[in-house]
């Protein structure tokens, strides 16, 4: 699930930090032992989707909690605020979908607030504070410095890195040396805010952990163009190239992302150094966390101005060699489970395999033809599924199979009781998750929308729209722990299948979760 999507009595209209807590506390009852959250990088320019992030190290200011935040608690808390902005408060805490652009602009008045004193009674007098923001952007200066020049910067020049001036684009150091000097402010308030998402982090991560439970994140497979990262480390990208897809049955032209092609030649030259950074920082932040697109690492397609397409590497040699090297880098800094799916060459699944490292097994695709591969059969290292955030609920899935379908479907074991002539149902809900939960998958993930049996979206890839990426709850967490029901219809089915609600730390295998 998203953060994002939590919702709160007194939120700010949208999922913040601290409010995993009280998620946490809830998914532990239900007797899950993973929160597996997408990505919570930054994102900006009205960007929506998590997963075109301007940073692959920094967290996005919109889900810092003001409500916890000492210097916002010093200048009144939402008392400070104007009554047009307490009536938008009260306006964005009951949408029923987030509203990016109003949750962003009111946030960020009310944090110029928050660290205009900040600046006066704890910068300003050397505080304890004070230099506790100072240790940690010296402790994190390997990626915080750049990415802070890049934000200020580019909050003066909006158009993207690369229409900048020529000494900034190519970061000449007596340009970045000025403008570091000019922006001296901005870099203060951008690395308080960083240190602050930092300090609720780990406080909800400790929380969670008490009460069993790990958080699990979502690494995208590449950043956007327009990011700090591509900015700082431009001798790692083809900046001339676009990722992409090659064209396959279900798009005649294949897909074009419009992101940043890695060089992997210059990466290796440089030992992937900026892979390394990437992993350790995920490490620092998850219990374990879910490779994007994995066969990216192995071979990326890419398309240029003048059509020119291909992968890169270009032999299945090759590929297998950069993809067990990058991935060996992340599994060997915490757990990783890898998202394997779509049209992927039949030496993806045998290379993780190798590697010990789970990919995913979901439900509705794991079929030969129209006949479905009985879960049983499934490996113990792999990821059971019933879904992705990027496709269709199980109600809608479900809904959408003809009579024959579901006959199909009705064949796996578990699913025998099931009317192929009856619509979603609780009883379909729950028959679909048991199967799941009975697989031997060592690791069950399921849906926020599946476990509460909703037909909301949160994202319909090739769309552009108000409903993608701004899913919330229909229920506040606190009536979520208050519905005794849901807690203990989902505690049945962990319990029933033997997967232990227990969280686990990176390297540890406490059995099925």
């Amino acid at each position: 699930m998203p953060l994002f999507t939590i919702r709160t009595p007194s939120g700010w209209g949208l999922g913040e930090i601290p409010d995993l807590i009280p998620f946490c506390r809830w998914a532990a009852r239900a007797g899950f032992a993973v929160v597996n959250l997408l990505p919570v990088n930054e994102v900006t320019g009205g960007e929506t989707s998590p997963y075109s992030a301007a940073t692959a190290f920094a967290l996005d200011p919109a889900y810092l909690g003001l409500d916890a935040c000492e210097d916002f608690a010093a200048v009144g808390g939402q008392a400070a605020l104007a009554a047009s902005e307490r009536a938008q408060l009260d306006h964005l805490a009951q949408s029923p979908n987030v509203d990016w652009e109003g949750v962003r602009g009111l946030k960020q008045r009310s944090l110029a607030l928050a660290f205009a004193h900040f600046r006066q009674h704890e910068w300003g007098t050397g505080s304890t504070r004070a230099a506790e923001l100072a240790q940690f952007a010296a402790q994190q200066s390997g990626w915080l410095d750049d990415y802070v020049l890049f934000r200020a910067l580019h909050d003066r020049q909006p158009a993207g890195w690369q229409q900048w001036p020529e000494p900034l684009r190519r970061r000449d150091k007596v340009a970045l040396e000025h403008a570091g000097h000019m922006l001296g402010d901005t870099l203060l308030y951008l690395r308080w805010c960083q240190w602050l998402l930092d300090g609720q982090w780990r406080q909800a991560r400790a929380a969670a952990r008490s009460c069993g439970v790990a958080l699990m994140g979502d690494l995208p497979f590449v950043v956007s163009g327009d990011s700090a990262d591509v900015w700082s480390h431009q001798g790692d990208f083809h900046l001339d190239r676009r990722v992409g897809t090659p064209p396959d049955a279900f798009s005649q032209d294949g897909q074009d992302w419009g992101l940043p092609v890695f060089n992997w030649q210059a990466m290796g030259e440089g030992q992937f150094a900026w892979m390394r950074a990437r992993a350790a920082r995920a490490a620092s932040l998850y219990s374990l966390y879910r490779v994007d697109h994995v066969i990216g690492l192995y071979r990326t397609y890419y398309r240029t101005a003048s059509n020119d397409a291909g992968f890169t590497p270009a032999t299945e040699t090759e590929q297998l060699r950069l993809g067990e090297t990058v991935l060996g880098l992340f599994h060997d800094s915490g757990e990783v489970v890898a998202e394997d799916l779509g049209l992927v060459p039949d030496f993806l699944r045998h290379s993780l395999s190798a590697l010990g490292i789970p990919g995913y097994r979901v439900l509705r695709w794991e079929r030969d033809g129209e006949v479905y591969r009985d879960p049983a059969t499934w490996p113990e290292l792999s990821v059971a599924t019933t879904g992705t955030h990027d496709i269709e609920t199980n109600a809608e899935w479900w809904d959408a199979l003809t009579v024959q379908g579901r006959t199909a479907a009705g064949l796996v074991p578990g699913l025998g009781g099931v009317d192929a002539q009856a619509p979603f149902s609780p009883r379909v809900r729950d028959a679909l998750l048991a199967v799941v939960y009975n697989a031997p998958s060592d690791l069950a993930i399921i849906p926020i929308q599946d476990a509460l049996g909703s037909r909301a979206r949160i994202n319909v890839p090739g769309t552009v729209g108000p409903g993608n990426w701004t899913y919330r709850l229909p229920d506040n967490v606190g009536d979520l722990e208050s519905d005794h029901a849901t807690t203990g219809r989902l505690a049945a089915l962990a319990r029933n299948s033997g997967r232990e609600t227990v969280g686990r730390e990176t390297g540890a295998s406490p059995g099925r979760l």
